[in-house]
């Protein structure tokens, strides 16, 4: 039985990784059962023995999505580590995660977002209402240490970052050579550094 479960997780692993290939390659449009069959070449029954439709793997995605990236940045947002560095190595982690996964990234942000699918909706919008929060924490703990401008508006300054995946999103579409995204980071890192400095008097 063991056996037969651990070769089960492979291949729903195996289907997981070819639907985000899919989507990479083609967007969500070029997704169905059919084209998923002939990259993994198995048949389309194989396929619905593991899951019941292509919206139950584009759900599986999102849980791991949820899982490992929005459980990491929750993670570092309530490290016991200075604002300024749990700043930088949370929007690194994230923008990171976000390029080494193109798929999901596709997924996220584009057409995703325009499904009929409730669930799927509410699944992504627990994704951005997390992320949203977790940097609130950290830019909360930065201002109430004082080292940045008490005069902003936190939930502007989340919705600023909030802008920063979707930004990558257009430029892996458009630019899909990695020249840019070396230092896209820390581009990014120091837009928000400087929306956050103090204003002088």
């Amino acid at each position: 039985m063991t056996t037969i479960r651990q070769s089960t997780e492979i291949r729903k692993e195996q289907i997981k990784k070819a639907v985000r290939l899919i989507i990479r390659e083609k967007g969500l449009k070029g997704l169905s059962i059919h084209n998923l069959s002939r990259k993994l070449k198995l048949s389309e029954g194989a396929i619905y023995r593991h899951f019941t439709s292509k919206e139950q793997i584009i759900l599986d995605i999102v849980l791991d999505v949820k899982n490992e990236m929005i459980e990491k940045m929750k993670e570092i947002a309530l490290q016991d580590t200075p604002p300024e560095k749990r700043l930088h190595t949370f929007m690194c982690y994230h923008i990171n995660y976000l390029i080494k996964n193109k798929g999901i990234t596709l997924l996220l942000f584009s057409e995703a977002t325009y499904q009929h699918d409730v669930e799927l909706k509410e699944d992504l919008h627990e994704i951005f209402r997390s992320i949203k929060q977790y940097f609130s924490k950290i830019i909360i703990d930065g201002i109430t240490l004082g080292q940045w401008d008490t005069n902003l508006s936190v939930e502007s300054v989340a919705t600023l970052y909030m802008s920063i995946p979707l930004t990558l999103n257009i430029e892996m579409n458009l630019r899909p050579h990695k020249g840019f995204q070396h230092d896209f980071c820390e581009q990014m890192y120091l837009l928000i550094r400087k929306v956050l400095e103090k204003r002088k008097a």
